[in-house]
């Protein structure tokens, strides 16, 4: 096991272990930190077995094990960044229509005070 296998399962338990105790302190919430846990031990497994890193690395054609790792992990950022994309539109959405809908209260709250 080389230093790069060490480095990348100290890493993969910290992760697991941040994002557990951010949940705990309710920092982060669950549905999210599903993806970041399921990487966190995907990775961990991938750099404890090593023939499975072996097999999927030959079938993306890649060179060595650790671009593998970091090929993974590149395609679980796009995914989550796209996620974070569609939540932010539907909160912007949702905040305009909210604007928008206090501002026609206010007016409406407006209006009945000049009418007393």
């Amino acid at each position: 096991m080389g230093k790069l296998d060490i480095i990348t399962i100290c890493l993969s338990v910290i992760l697991f272990a941040y994002v557990f105790e951010l949940v705990r302190r309710r920092h982060l919430n669950e549905e999210y930190s599903f993806g970041w846990m399921v990487a966190s031990v995907f990775v961990f497994f991938l750099s404890l077995w090593r023939e499975m890193l072996q097999k999927i690395t030959a079938l993306i054609g890649g060179t060595n094990y650790p671009s593998t790792i970091f090929f993974f992990g590149f395609i679980f950022l796009i995914i989550i960044n796209l996620h974070f994309s569609i939540r932010i539109s539907a909160l912007t959405k949702q905040v305009r229509r909210l604007t928008q809908n206090l501002a026609i209260l206010m007016s409406n709250l407006e209006e009945k005070e000049k009418e007393k």
